[in-house]
């Protein structure tokens, strides 16, 4: 599987167990981690394990998560890449965290668009969805940025953090 997308302003690179500090800072904000099925982060062993278990799923071709690197700096700003993979039904869910201190730049949605480029013109996939818990106003302003279309809300679908949520759907077809 691929490691390497570049967009003007980004490079998605497949995830490093070296990355664990950089995305300990990320995961350990309550702020990026509200919408997360995880908590804040409290070791930067927790991140090491998160990477080696995404690692594991892209390993067997089922997940693939990338960091974000800030192509001027060189700076890991957050994390991105197919949640679930299926290959069988041609279709991905994507996930996405930018550290909060490059919230509003617009490194979002280029990432988001490299993963739907590649989703369809690599991976030759039909849909591209994400799943966002409606209080997540920004997640879904980028979403609708990019024509994702919102096909519903599924009703207490997940347990995160001890609780059922509702997650809004949205999906992109090859098509659109």
């Amino acid at each position: 599987m691929m490691t390497n997308l570049y967009t003007e302003r980004l490079l998605l690179r497949k995830m490093r167990t070296t990355d664990s500090a950089s995305l300990f800072k990320i995961w350990s904000d309550p702020e990026v981690a509200k919408f997360m099925n995880i908590d804040p982060f409290t070791e930067e062993s927790q991140a090491v394990n998160m990477i080696t278990h995404l690692d594991k799923l892209a390993h067997d071709n089922k997940a693939i998560r990338f960091s974000i690197i800030k192509l001027s700096t060189n700076e890991l700003i957050g994390s991105c890449g197919y949640n679930f993979l299926d290959f069988e039904n041609e279709k991905a869910e994507i996930g996405y965290d930018i550290a909060k201190e490059h919230w509003g730049n617009g490194y979002a949605p280029e990432a988001i668009s490299a993963l739907v480029e590649n989703a369809f013109n690599t991976l030759n996939l039909n849909r591209v969805e994400a799943k966002v818990e409606p209080e997540n106003i920004n997640s879904i302003k980028v979403l609708e940025k990019l024509n994702f279309t919102w096909e519903g809300t599924l009703r207490q679908t997940e347990k995160s953090k001890g609780k059922y949520i509702d997650l809004k759907i949205f999906s992109k077809l090859k098509s659109d």
